[in-house]
C-alpha cells in the first residue's frame, strides 16, 4: 500500500485532493447558473434542487451502464447494512439541506454572499464538529479562525447598510453550511473507519433522497417553470445537473473520503472564490465594502486553518514514512 493513500479506499490521498480541487471549481459555477435560472424564469430553489438531483441521478445511472465494469475485485471488507443506511439517509438529508439553502441564499443575497457565507461558514461547523463527534483538535489555529470567521461574519451583516447583505438570506446561507457539514464530517468518519463505502453508489442514494424529499414541496409550488425562453432555461438545468451535481459530487465524495475534514473545507473554497468572480465581472453584483471587507477575513480566517491542518498533519505523514 502506497504511504500516500487511504486504507479503507485505496485512492491516492494527491489524487482525492484532485478530485475535490474539480469540484470545488464546478460548485463554484452552479450558483452562476442558478442566478441566471432565477432571472429567465419563475422557477424556485426547491424546484431548481430537485431537477438537480434527479438530473444528476438520471446522468449518474447512464454513465453507470455504459461504463465497462472490470472484473470483480475483493472488497476489504462489507459495510454493515445498518450503517449503510445511516450514511445514506444522513447523506441524503444533509444534501437536501445544503442545496436547496444554498439556491434560497443565492436568490434572497446574490450570488456572492451566497456562496461565501455558505463555504466560509462550513469549515467553522466542520471543524467545530469533528472536535465534538471525531476528538480531532480545534486547537489555538482553530479557535482563531472560528473567532476570525465570526467577525468576518459580523462586519458583512452589519456593516453592508442592507443593500449588498440581507439577514434573510444570511441565515438560509448558515443552514445551507450546516447541512454541508454534515455530508463532510459524516463522509470522512466513515471513510477513515472502512467498510467498502462506492463513492457512486453514496453519490446516487444521495439524489435519490433529495429528490424524494422535495418532491412534495415542489409538487405543490409547480413542477415546471414559466419562461419566455425555454432552451436557455433547459440549458441551464442540463449543465446544473451534468457538471456541478453528477461530476463535482461523484468526485467530491471520493476525495473527501481520504482527506482529513478540514483540509477538504479549504480546498473546497475555491468554489466560493469562483462564484465571486463571477458574480462580480459577469453578472454585475455589487459589494458594499463591508462586505468585501468582511469577505476577505472571512476567507482568511479558513485559511489560517489550512495551515494549521499542515502542520497538525506534517507529523503524522513523517511518521508514516519512518514505519
Amino acid at each position: 500500500m502506497s504511504k500516500s493513500s487511504c486504507p479503507s479506499s485505496g485512492l491516492p490521498v494527491r489524487r482525492g485532493l484532485v478530485y475535490l480541487i474539480v469540484a470545488g471549481t464546478a460548485w463554484g459555477t452552479a450558483g452562476a447558473a442558478a442566478s441566471l435560472t432565477f432571472l429567465a424564469s419563475d422557477l424556485g430553489p426547491l424546484a431548481l434542487s430537485f431537477w438537480r438531483c434527479v438530473g444528476g441521478l438520471v446522468l449518474l445511472l447512464a454513465a453507470r451502464a455504459l461504463r465497462r465494469r472490470p472484473a470483480a475485485a475483493p472488497v476489504a471488507s462489507a459495510e454493515p447494512r445498518r450503517r449503510r443506511v445511516t450514511r445514506v439517509l444522513v447523506t441524503g438529508l444533509g444534501l437536501t439541506v445544503f442545496q436547496s439553502a444554498y439556491f434560497a441564499a443565492v436568490q434572497a443575497t446574490g450570488l456572492a454572499v451566497g456562496t461565501v457565507v455558505t463555504m466560509g461558514a462550513a469549515p467553522v461547523l466542520i471543524a467545530l464538529g469533528a472536535r465534538l463527534a471525531m476528538g480531532e483538535r480545534l486547537g489555538r489555529a482553530g479557535a482563531l479562525t472560528v473567532v476570525g470567521a465570526l467577525v468576518g461574519l459580523a462586519v458583512m451583516v452589519l456593516g453592508g447598510g442592507g443593500t449588498s447583505v440581507r439577514p434573510v438570506g444570511v441565515f438560509f446561507a448558515l443552514l445551507s453550511a450546516a447541512g454541508y457539514a454534515a455530508m463532510t464530517l459524516l463522509t470522512r468518519r466513515l471513510g477513515r473507519d472502512g467498510g467498502g463505502a462506492d463513492p457512486f453508489a453514496t453519490t446516487a442514494w444521495a439524489f435519490a433522497i433529495c429528490s424524494l424529499c422535495l418532491l412534495p414541496f415542489v409538487a405543490a409550488e409547480g413542477l415546471l417553470p414559466h419562461t419566455d425562453d425555454p432552451v436557455r432555461v433547459v440549458c441551464l438545468l442540463v449543465y446544473v445537473a451534468a457538471v456541478p451535481t453528477a461530476l463535482a459530487y461523484a468526485l467530491y465524495f471520493a476525495g473527501a473520503a481520504v482527506v482529513r475534514s478540514a483540509t477538504v473545507s479549504v480546498i473546497t473554497l475555491l468554489e466560493p472564490v469562483s462564484a465571486t468572480v463571477i458574480a462580480v465581472v459577469l453578472l454585475g453584483e455589487h459589494l458594499a465594502p463591508a462586505t468585501v471587507a468582511g469577505t476577505l477575513l472571512l476567507l482568511a480566517a479558513v485559511a489560517g486553518l489550512a495551515v494549521a491542518e499542515a502542520r497538525t498533519a506534517a507529523p503524522g505523514r513523517r511518521a508514516a514514512v519512518l514505519a
